[in-house]
């Protein structure tokens, strides 16, 4: 699943070629997760300009002229593609055309991906814009581990599977901490994990993979590393299950509980 690092990659790299430019047709070929016909779509964006493409939390906003938005969920296998004039790529979900000939495919093998016009923007803070002190008040009263309650999106927005096992593994906590356990002082820790290890992971795909707008290889990453028994510090990865998500980590990390 793109998390924020590739997310925010996306959005420089779709801005840099599609913002200013005005769509021409958009079809979704799968509807079955919109809450609006497609007509509806057509209508408030079709022949307006883009001005913006921004992220927030896991969506990508494309902005139009007419305040008009299109949030894109890319969810677990969703990705895009860039094509001109005609779409050859498999399990396209939907198809953005601009009138420069431009194509921007939306697929998913899974069919999950999720569209939607004018989305309702969530009050829950973003990863990288945490305001001082806000997971001490917001972790109170949390009695479900810490790895959960960080990427469920009630408290915090954008972290997802890969990204939450890195944070913990960078901020020494066990995923299995009871959140309303962990003291101040690791809070303050873990805070400043989220913001370190999502900046220098988009630093590193940025520098590596430049024009990207699919999710690329994550094995730069430390804990979270499917085909890894050890991390580069030769510590033993343990793989566990938390809510029903495949969990890396290791037996040095603090557990409060």
């Amino acid at each position: 699943m793109p998390e924020i690092p590739d997310l925010n990659i996306f959005c420089t790299n779709l801005a840099e070629r599609l913002v200013g430019k005005k769509l021409k047709d958009i079809r979704i070929l799968i509807d079955r997760r919109l809450k609006l016909p497609e007509a509806d779509f057509k209508t408030a964006l079709e022949a307006h300009k883009l001005v913006a493409i921004n992220r927030v939390g896991k969506q990508l906003y494309f902005e139009f002229a007419n305040k008009h938005v299109l949030s894109l969920q890319l969810m677990l296998y969703g990705s895009m593609h860039w094509y001109e004039d005609k779409n050859d790529n498999k399990f396209t979900i939907a198809e953005l055309q601009f009138s420069d000939g431009t194509g921007l495919a939306i697929t998913d093998w899974q069919k999950a991906v999720i569209l939607s016009l004018d989305p309702e923007v969530s009050k829950v803070p973003d990863a990288l814009h945490l305001p001082v002190g806000y997971l001490v008040k917001a972790l109170k009263g949390k009695n479900k581990p810490i790895k959960t309650v960080l990427q469920e999106g009630k408290v915090v927005q954008g972290i997802g599977n890969a990204y939450v096992d890195e944070i913990l593994y960078a901020a020494n906590l066990s995923p299995f901490s009871i959140a309303a356990k962990i003291p101040e002082k690791k809070i303050g820790v873990l805070t400043k994990a989220i913001e370190e290890v999502l900046v220098e992971a988009e630093a590193h795909i940025r520098k590596n993979f430049p024009d990207t707008i699919t999710e690329k290889e994550r094995d730069f990453l430390k804990v979270h590393l499917p085909k890894h028994k050890v991390t580069p510090k030769g510590e033993p990865i343990i793989v566990a299950e938390i809510a029903s998500r495949k969990t890396y980590y290791t037996e040095g990390q603090e557990l409060f509980e």
